[in-house]
């Protein structure tokens, strides 16, 4: 049960009600809106992020990669089936798609080198050495897209943290998506 209250464009504060508004008339029903809404620096700060993260210079699959990865590492289990529908809806391969959710090796070593390095970002708090640097620009990336890295993690962890605490449901948009981190039988 959340303690958070899940705003409406009518109950949201004021610097939230339109910002909301627009974002529930595009997505629909959405709880993260709802909950991130009861504070507008918050909301504005995600849609921000999301918005500088969308215009990298990654491609959609690339993008999708690093969304994911933060997601199942952080165990969102409202931001892992959300973003397999975005993915879908940005005409992801499935291949890919089960690979991040499934945490299995993806298509290309090119994505997955982006995954490892985008999970080592994430579990070392940015402290990465020269020679996982190096790997990562040896498969075919630049300094740019560790700084880009950066941006997504910081839009995520904002997401992610926000439906830890406010213990967002799934959405029955996002139902048939369910994910749960599957245990390791090591």
């Amino acid at each position: 049960m959340s303690v958070f209250k899940f705003h409406s464009p009518d109950s949201a504060p004021n610097g939230s009600k339109k910002l909301l508004e627009q974002l529930l008339n595009n997505s629909g029903s959405n709880g993260f809106y709802s909950v991130i809404s009861e504070s507008p620096e918050a909301l504005k700060a995600y849609i921000s992020l999301h918005d500088l993260f969308s215009k990298t210079s990654f491609s959609n699959e690339e993008k999708t990669v690093i969304w994911q990865t933060i997601n199942v590492e952080n165990e969102c289990i409202f931001c892992v089936p959300a973003h397999t529908s975005m993915a879908k809806k940005m005409n992801i391969s499935q291949d890919v798609n089960e690979a991040l959710r499934n945490e299995t090796p993806l298509p290309t070593k090119k994505l997955e080198a982006l995954r490892t390095f985008t999970i080592l970002l994430l579990r070392n708090r940015g402290n990465v050495s020269n020679k996982e640097i190096s790997s990562f620009i040896q498969a075919g990336y630049s300094n740019q897209n560790i700084l880009e890295i950066i941006i997504g993690l910081a839009q995520k962890t904002i997401s992610n943290y926000v439906n830890h605490v406010a213990r967002t449901p799934v959405e029955k948009q996002y139902e048939k998506f369910l994910w749960q981190r599957k245990k390791n039988n090591d």
